[in-house]
């Protein structure tokens, strides 16, 4: 009986235990939770701003219900731009919190990214964080030549949910979805097949107001719409798991929309983007940040809100921080080098700007080149081959005529073709308040003369302070070498068939 009554105390004392270890290790993990958040990043390919419904400046077809709810539940950013207007440049950047002319072969498209870079991700991993991927990671380029053993965005996934129940189940987790929306080619018309009407289509002034515009901007509308869909089932899935209020969520974009004077220029076009951050009991909601961010601001973002040190070498500032109003921006840098090989030797087109509220200053390092590409095609692409090919760009060369400019007084008629397509000059300076689209350019203007002579200034600080090969005379962006496929492959800009072939002139 004494065996019995002590086997039985002895039971009761192990559930006891065994309950308590049990609090203390749910005790654990809420206090882990605090201080180890979850992380999603969403990004679209080739979606510029305002294109989101939640954005007063957009028109009234396109609807974005996902990206509006994360705004309205966390905050909503209007001068977010990113690094550079190309898909493996401006992801690079944003990995690595740098701008991308300090990051060699991957300031261009279609490069080797060199292991060397530090990137948020693979910090994570060591504090404890479990990666993920799926879509569209760094890309397009080649990762494996300099030592990755996976994509440097994370490893690879079938989806949000197949990596949701291979994680670790006490790992706080970091996970990256790269959407394929909006990057051509698109199906056609398949934006007035799902009920859009092109009629209330808000067509910029620089490119031709007709109907096959207005179609292939639906079509754009169309996967703008089907990459927020696919993020609202992953943020459905999260709240079903209980996880949401735990997770900074992060939606934005690469680079801009894939028209004429928009991807792979640095006018905003090309560079601003939609931006929402959501973090529940952690970022007040309905906010609306109207100071600069830049896409190098992410990884810093991340870090800070992992409780991990920023780096050094980041030239990004925590977002964060930014918006308890420590150190924010108001003017942000931009840049490009090589996009697709469509230039004889595979030259790029280097430039740099500086963008502030009032003026936008560029500066096309080697103005003799053709900004869109050779006109006639090289290796990739086709004609023009820095501009996708599209209806919009085909109705443009096929029609290369004057047409009336902005009916804004004071502007001279423009065409179309020259605005896309020809060479630019050295400078270029656009007063934003008279010109929001940036269209007319006054850098020869004697009116601006000393607010040239201030932003050529700060721009020359910028690239000297950031390293900047090109400040030096001893840029090599045109030297790396470019893996991707010619124009029986693909496109050039990221969507190839074919395996990657080595092109080094």
């Amino acid at each position: 009986m004494y065996t019995k009554k002590k086997n039985l105390h002895i039971f009761t004392l192990a559930v006891v235990l065994s309950f308590l270890c049990f609090s203390c290790a749910k005790k654990r993990s809420e206090q882990e939770k605090q201080k180890y958040p979850n992380i999603v990043v969403f990004l679209a390919d080739d979606w510029s701003w305002p294109h989101a419904s939640i954005y007063a400046e957009s028109d009234s077809v396109i609807k974005t219900p996902t990206f509006d709810s994360i705004a309205r539940n966390g905050v909503l950013f209007t001068q977010a731009f990113t690094a550079a207007p190309s898909c493996a440049p401006s992801r690079a950047a944003l990995l690595t919190g740098q701008y991308p002319h300090r990051l060699q072969d991957a300031a261009n498209l279609w490069s080797n990214f060199p292991k060397k870079f530090p990137v948020y991700t693979s910090i994570l991993e060591k504090a404890g964080y479990q990666l993920g991927l799926s879509g569209k990671g760094w890309k397009p380029g080649n990762y494996e030549t300099t030592g990755w053993k996976h994509n440097p965005a994370g490893k690879r996934y079938k989806n949000f949910e197949n990596f949701y129940k291979q994680k670790g189940e006490n790992k706080p987790f970091c996970f990256w979805f790269g959407s394929g929306d909006p990057h051509r080619p698109y199906v056609k018309d398949s934006g007035i097949r799902s009920g859009m009407d092109s009629s209330k289509v808000k067509v910029p002034p620089y490119l031709p107001d007709n109907e096959i515009v207005r179609k292939d901007i639906l079509d754009y509308y169309y996967e703008v719409e089907r990459f927020d869909r696919e993020v609202g089932e992953i943020l459905d899935f999260l709240k079903e798991k209980g996880e949401l209020e735990n997770t900074l969520v992060i939606m934005t974009s690469d680079n801009g929309w894939p028209f004429p004077r928009a991807k792979a220029n640095l006018y905003d076009e090309g560079t601003h983007m939609p931006l929402a951050i959501m973090w529940a009991n952690q970022i007040e909601g309905g906010q609306v940040y109207d100071k600069f961010i830049n896409s190098i601001d992410i990884a810093p973002t991340v870090l800070d809100a992992a409780h991990q040190p920023i780096l050094s070498d980041m030239n990004g500032r925590s977002i964060l921080r930014q918006l308890k109003g420590e150190n924010q921006r108001d003017h942000v840098f931009t840049e490009r080098e090589r996009h697709a090989y469509v230039r004889m030797n595979n030259l790029g087109y280097p430039s740099r700007a500086l963008r502030t509220d009032d003026y936008l200053y560029i500066r096309n390092i080697k103005p003799d080149r053709w900004p869109s590409g050779d006109p006639e095609e090289i290796f990739a692409v086709g004609p023009f081959g820095d501009v996708d090919g599209s209806p919009t760009k085909d109705y443009i060369l096929s029609e290369q005529r004057n047409f009336p400019a902005s009916k804004k007084e004071g502007m001279e008629v423009y065409s179309y073709f020259d605005l896309a397509f020809k060479k630019r000059p050295a400078e270029e300076l656009y007063d934003l308040e008279k010109d929001p689209y940036q269209i007319k350019n006054v850098a020869a203007d004697p009116m601006y003369k000393e607010v040239i002579r201030n932003y050529r200034k700060s721009l020359d600080e910028w690239m000297v302070n950031t390293g900047d090969p090109r400040a030096t005379g001893d840029a090599k962006f045109d030297q790396y070498p470019y893996y991707g496929g010619n124009g029986g492959k693909g496109n050039g800009h990221g969507n190839v068939t074919g395996p990657p072939t080595k092109i080094n002139k």
